[in-house]
C-alpha cells in the first residue's frame, strides 16, 4: 500500500492553446480540461493504474468538487472535512509543449483540521510500504509540518518520501538529519534550495551537458540526509544518489504536451519500482519512464505501464565527488 499525503490539493484546469500565449490578447483555446490534483493525488493516480493499491490523504468537504473527480476515477481516498471547497490552480499550454501554471494559496486550515489531518496520517502508516508528503502547505500549516509529521512516522515499518518545496522544504532540511527519510525527490532549483550551492552553475553546466555540479550537489545532500536523493532534470531525465552509488538516466524522445504531474509520476514509478524491490538503476530507470510518459499526456493523466518506454531510457552509474 503507498499513501499519498496532498495538504493542499486541487482541481486542475488545463486550457491548451493553438499557439504561443501572448499576454494582454485574446485567445480561442483549443480545449479545456478539470481533473483532480495536487501532488500527491497525482502520484496516486498513477500507483492505481499500475494496479498497485493506494490511499490518497487530504482536506477536502464533503460533496467538493474534487471529491466527485476522484470518485469519477475510482481513487481511494481519506479526508479531513473542512469548511471551504479545495482551490482550483489553472495550467496553459502551448504546442511545443510550454506550460504556464497559475496555482492558488488554498484555503487556511485551522489547528483543529491539521491536527484531524495529522492523525489520520499515522493511522493509514500503520499498514502503508510508503507515505509519501507532497506537495505545498496551505495557509496556517507551519513549515515545519512535514518534518513533525516525518517524526511521527520514525516508529511506524512504513518507508517515507518527501516532495516538497520552498518554505517547507527549508524547514524540512533544517530538521535533518534528526528526523529521517527515506527518499526525497527535488528538481535542480529545490536541490539548492536545500544545499545553497549556485544554481546559476548547476543550470549552465547541464546545459553545456555536464552534470558533474549537480551530481556532486545531490551527492552532499545524500550524505547529510542519509537517504536518496531522486533529483529530476527536467527534459535531460534524472539523477539517483544513494549510500552505495549514484546513476543518471536520460528520457526516451517524446512530444511534450503537459508537464504537469510528470515530477509527481516520476516519484510514483520510483516507489513502485521499489515495491519490485529493483536495482537502484532500475528504480531509476522506471522513475523516468514515468516521467517522460506524463510529460506526454494532457492535462494532468497519470501514465499506464502501457505508456512506458523502459527499454528506450539510458542509466548509467557516475562518480560523485563530493564528500
Amino acid at each position: 500500500m503507498i499513501v499519498t499525503v496532498t495538504a493542499n490539493p486541487s482541481v486542475d484546469r488545463t486550457v491548451t492553446l493553438p499557439g504561443p500565449l501572448v499576454r494582454g490578447s485574446v485567445t480561442r483555446a483549443l480545449a479545456s480540461r478539470a481533473e483532480p490534483g495536487g501532488k500527491g493525488v497525482n502520484v496516486s493516480r498513477a500507483v492505481q493504474m499500475a494496479g498497485v493499491a493506494t490511499t490518497a490523504l487530504l482536506p477536502a468537504r464533503s460533496g467538493d468538487p474534487l471529491l466527485t473527480g476522484l470518485d469519477t476515477v475510482g481513487l481511494r481516498y481519506r479526508t479531513v472535512d473542512v469548511a471551504a471547497d479545495v482551490r482550483s490552480n489553472l495550467t496553459v499550454t502551448e504546442p511545443d509543449g510550454t506550460t504556464t501554471k497559475l496555482n492558488l494559496p488554498g484555503n487556511p486550515m485551522s489547528p483543529a483540521d491539521l491536527s484531524a489531518l495529522t492523525a489520520l496520517i499515522v493511522e493509514s502508516a500503520a499498514t502503508a510500504s510508503w507515505v509519501a508528503l507532497c506537495g505545498s502547505l496551505p495557509p496556517g500549516v507551519p513549515d515545519s509540518w512535514y518534518a513533525e509529521v516525518a517524526s511521527l512516522l520514525a516508529p511506524l515499518s512504513c518507508r517515507v518520501a518527501v516532495d516538497t518545496s520552498g518554505a517547507p522544504l527549508t524547514a524540512f532540511r533544517a530538521a535533518m538529519p534528526d528526523v529521517a527519510v527515506d527518499v526525497i525527490k527535488p528538481n535542480v532549483e529545490e536541490l539548492c534550495e536545500m544545499t545553497g550551492a549556485d544554481l546559476d552553475l548547476l543550470e549552465r553546466s547541464a546545459d553545456a551537458g555536464d552534470f558533474g555540479p549537480t551530481l556532486d550537489t545531490a551527492r552532499s545532500l545524500q550524505q547529510f540526509a542519509g537517504c536518496a536523493v531522486l533529483a529530476t532534470l527536467g527534459a535531460a531525465g534524472a539523477l539517483l544518489v544513494t549510500a552505495e552509488g549514484a546513476w543518471l538516466a536520460t528520457p526516451p524522445p517524446i512530444v511534450p504536451v503537459s508537464t504537469v504531474g510528470a515530477g509527481d509520476a516520476t516519484l510514483a514509478g520510483y516507489l513502485l519500482a521499489t515495491l519490485d524491490e529493483a536495482t537502484p538503476a532500475e528504480r531509476l530507470r522506471r522513475a523516468v519512464a514515468y516521467g517522460s510518459a506524463a510529460a506526454a499526456l494532457a492535462g494532468t493523466q497519470p501514465p499506464t505501464p502501457s505508456d512506458l518506454a523502459l527499454a528506450a531510457v539510458h542509466v548509467s552509474e557516475v562518480a560523485t565527488h563530493a564528500v
